[in-house]
């Protein structure tokens, strides 16, 4: 953390060099000593201690100063800092103003120029304002900072995809907090687009796009090489698993990843059935532990980075990136994994991202503590959300379309569920619409056995209702089912037939798609198990059919 500021502001040179000086005697060891020569440049330097979040501890200012007294300086300062100490220097002839600024601004003290000797007349004053500017002052937050409002689908993106890539940050409701609405006008001269973030180095974006926070935060890098023997087109359970064995095995190794490393299993609230947990582990701990081992290890990995076009030129597979760059590669495991899917209702669209959130949202999570919250879905994703959403909210209600949970969630979740007060379960129902102004306020709940439908109030809804694959970018490449999952080994066999185009000596292996050299793991893949130890093995065993393929090239 920086060191808090203490700031000297006097129009005179020889007074403001002797003031500077002995606060310099007394206190640099402690605290960063700033001086200006006039009110104007001083508020300027204010607006920038403000913008980098650097705390203010003391104002020293001359009162009578040109243009700016230094009464009317502390009078804009401490809305920035209003815990900051103030003491005004004045001559004889500004006794009365210096008694005035006590009511008028809160005036810690005034000293009487000069102020010799300082071992006596100054740092006991200061020494005693500055110990109680320490006891009770927090402090602040070193790193970034998000200003925004709470009923806004920008600062959910923009939250969310700091949260998923555990990049730590503040967030400052402009609405509710005062200060924060003071930090965003004094840093833009009015009220900027929002959200507006604020970094340590004293830079902000304002609004900025995905592709923009990445670069800015050091999550968007360019690819170390322009060749690598394993490309690898998603960073969830099952492409870490392959970047980690793929790397470990002494393959040159990058994977991409288009929003944040873990998948759908990142958004998890807790994982309870994975193995060497027994306590269970929360998605976005179990990702980020395996980015960490996975780079350890040599593999790259490109975060903010969208695979937008994929192409077969013998014998390299090559893929393009949404800045127009490419990599080439010897082999290309395809771990796309799901995306969700929707639903639609009247009034839902609106509001997703304010108090409608496809998944856990576990950044937002901690604004309806004490709120009414529904949990769309009956899986297994819904009811650890519920769990989760139960540690703040006071009513969670989980709205399933089947009769039993039994059928379709694990059973340990399901004696969790009855377990927990907070939540309650209404079976063969359905939302059939949402209403609200800028949030959530109530939502339409249909009993499908009667057909009746019910208004219930709501504060925020969340929303599990499964998946479809996200092979968009393997359509006319590699084969896949009616469906959109992406066909591999025998599926691919048809009355003894390999696929069309096949020209090898082989039959398919279990994870290579209609094309040699292109392979498929995890949730995007035809027929599989939809679990995160599912994903995570097939992205290990790939690894050694990749270097089966490559024996061939």
């Amino acid at each position: 953390m920086a060191k808090p500021v203490i700031m000297a502001v006097d129009d005179q040179p020889q007074v403001l060099n002797a003031i500077t000086r002995d606060l310099n005697s007394h206190y640099q060891k402690d605290f960063h000593i700033v001086q200006a020569a006039s009110g104007a440049d001083a508020l300027e330097a204010v607006r920038e201690f403000k913008r980098r979040d650097t705390p203010v501890a003391l104002f020293v200012v001359d009162q009578r100063m040109p243009e700016m007294s230094g009464t009317e300086f502390l009078d804009e300062a401490i809305k920035l800092y209003p815990h900051s100490k103030r003491v005004l220097l004045t001559a004889y002839a500004d006794t009365d103003a210096a008694i005035a600024s006590i009511n008028a601004i809160g005036l810690d003290y005034y000293l009487m120029k000069p102020w010799d000797p300082p071992a006596e007349r100054l740092y006991p004053v200061l020494d005693d304002l500055l110990g109680d500017w320490l006891a009770s002052v927090p402090v602040p937050y070193d790193g970034i900072r998000v200003a925004g409002t709470l009923w806004s689908a920008k600062a959910h993106a923009v939250k969310e995809f700091l949260a998923r890539n555990q990049v730590p940050y503040r967030w400052m409701d402009v609405e509710r907090d005062a200060q924060a609405r003071e930090l965003v006008e004094a840093s833009s001269g009015g009220r900027p687009p929002l959200p507006i973030l604020f970094f340590p180095d004293g830079s902000l974006l304002a609004d900025p796009d995905i592709r923009t926070l990445a670069e800015k935060v050091g999550l968007r890098t360019p690819a170390r090489q322009p060749f690598y023997d394993l490309v690898i087109v998603g960073a969830g359970p099952a492409g870490l698993a392959a970047a980690v064995y793929g790397a470990s095995e002494g393959l040159r190794t990058v994977a991409i990843e288009r929003e944040a490393a873990g998948g759908q299993a990142g958004t998890s609230a807790r994982i309870e059935n994975y193995l060497g947990f027994p306590n269970g582990i929360m998605g976005g701990d179990l990702a980020r532990r395996a980015l960490t081992q996975a780079k350890r290890l040599g593999a790259e990995v490109l975060s903010a980075h969208e695979v937008v076009g994929l192409r077969v030129e013998d014998p390299y597979r090559i893929v393009t990136l949404d800045d127009g760059s490419e990599l080439s590669c010897h082999a290309l495991l395809l771990a796309t994994g799901v995306k969700v899917r929707e639903l639609d209702v009247p009034g839902l669209e609106r509001l997703v991202g304010t108090s409608v959130y496809y998944g856990a949202a576990t950044s937002e999570v901690v604004n309806y503590k004490g709120g009414r919250v529904f949990v769309v879905g009956g899986a297994n994703s819904a009811g650890q959300g519920a769990i989760y959403l139960s540690r703040y909210a006071s009513q969670v209600t989980l709205l399933v379309r089947a009769d039993s949970l039994k059928a379709s969630m694990s059973s340990y979740l399901v004696d969790q569920i009855e377990r927990t007060e907070s939540i309650s379960v209404r079976f063969n129902s359905e939302v059939t619409a949402v209403t609200g102004g800028d949030h959530v306020e109530s939502i339409e709940v249909k009993d499908m056995t009667t057909g009746e439908t019910e208004p219930v109030p709501a504060d925020a809804m969340f929303i599990f209702i499964g998946a479809i694959p996200a092979s968009l970018i393997a359509a006319g490449v590699v084969e896949r089912s009616d469906d959109g999952f992406i066909l591999t080994g025998p599926d691919l066999i048809r009355n003894g037939r390999r696929p069309k185009g096949w020209r090898l000596n082989r039959d398919p292996f279990l994870m290579e798609t209609s094309v040699p050299g292109i392979f498929a793991a995890g949730d995007v893949r035809f027929g599989v198990v939809r679990r995160v130890a599912s994903a995570v093995g097939q992205g290990a065993t790939v690894v050694s059919l990749v270097h089966k393929y490559l024996e061939t090239v």
